[in-house]
Formats: structure tokens, sequence, C-alpha cells
């Protein structure tokens, strides 16, 4: 991307306001890419921590697998999840709040006794993937306004930065440069006026 300029003192005030606006929002761009970084981060560790524990759970229970087939399917059904929007560095990323679970009335009498806790480890297993999916969605905004932050970053220290700094150094030498040709241009009528 080439900087158009113009070789004069606007054009050259220009650059140097722009070149002031680019060096002053850098460190505040760099803090939001670090930010988010680290959230990514966190996110992406706490994602699977939560994948470990569903396991885990999981691997509780594998005795009971046989059990399962008399577990009734619609017993348990997910009626709402809740969520809020939490910013991070300007980026709105979904938290869970609750999740509220509708129950199939049973009866006790018919159903063998260990369906109620069946039905409390379902509710954990099914709040635990909610929260995983959220944080995965949470990771992935995060990671996408980091990368567009980081070119950002790229932009304007390698390409931005550098590109006024260039044409301000030409505009001053052109200036320069025209400056002393005025002056040896006065000189020499001065002294052909004095020569007449």
């Amino acid at each position: 991307m080439a900087i158009k300029f113009q070789y004069n003192k606007i054009s050259l005030q220009e650059m140097q306001q722009q070149l002031k606006v680019r060096l002053d929002a850098l460190p505040v761009i760099k803090y939001k890419e670090a930010i988010l970084r680290a959230e990514a981060e966190k996110a992406k560790k706490k994602m699977v921590e939560l994948e470990d524990h569903i396991l885990n759970k999981i691997n509780q229970y594998q005795y009971m697998n046989i059990l399962w087939k008399e577990f009734p399917p619609d017993a348990v059904a997910v009626r709402e999840i809740k969520t809020s929007m939490k910013n991070i560095a300007g980026v709105k990323t979904p938290q869970l709040e609750s999740v509220e679970f509708e129950l199939k009335p049973l009866c006790l009498f018919t159903h063998p006794l260990w369906i109620s806790n069946g039905i409390t480890l379902i509710k954990e297993l099914a709040s635990l993937s909610v929260e995983k999916q959220l944080l995965l969605t949470r990771t992935k905004l995060l990671d996408d306004a980091r990368k567009k932050t980081t070119q950002k970053v790229n932009l304007y220290e390698k390409v931005q930065v550098p590109g006024y700094h260039n044409a301000i150094l030409k505009i001053k030498k052109f200036m320069n440069d025209e400056e002393s040709l005025g002056k040896a241009v006065q000189k020499i009528m001065k002294k052909r006026i004095l020569s007449i």
C-alpha cells in the first residue's frame, strides 16, 4: 500500500498527524492483542479441563452401560439455556448462566431406584456439554478477533508507520532542496543585479 502525498507543507503536516495517530494507537492495539491471546488460551485450557471432566464422569459410570438400556429416553430434556454476553477487549462472547431441564414425571414404583441418580448424572453431563460448546464458541470468537488485531498491528508496524516516515523524509528533503535552490537563485540574481 503506497502512501499518497504531495510535496508541500500541508501534506507534510497531514503525514505527521497520521504518523502520530498510528504511533499512539499501536500500544493500545498490542495490549488488546495480548488480552485476546491470553483469554483465548484460558478458554482453550478450560475447555480441555471440561472435556477431561466429562470423560471422567462417563468412565466413572462405565460399569453401568447395560443398565442405561432401561433408562427412559425422554425422561430428561433441556428446556432452556440461559446465557449472557461478556465483553472481553471489545469482543462480545457468550457465557453460560444456567441450563434448565424439563423432567418427565416417572413412577418410582415401576422404575429402578438408580433412575433418579441417572437423571442427576444426565443433567450434569448435559450442563457440562453446553458449557463446553459455549467455550468453543468463545474460543473461536476470541481467536478470530486476535487474528484481526494481529493483522492490524502488523499493518501499522511494518507498512504504515515506515511508509509515513519515508513520506515525511521525502517531503522534508524536497522542501529543503527547494529552499536551497531558491537561495541559490537569489544569490545568482543578486550577483547579476550587482554586476550591472
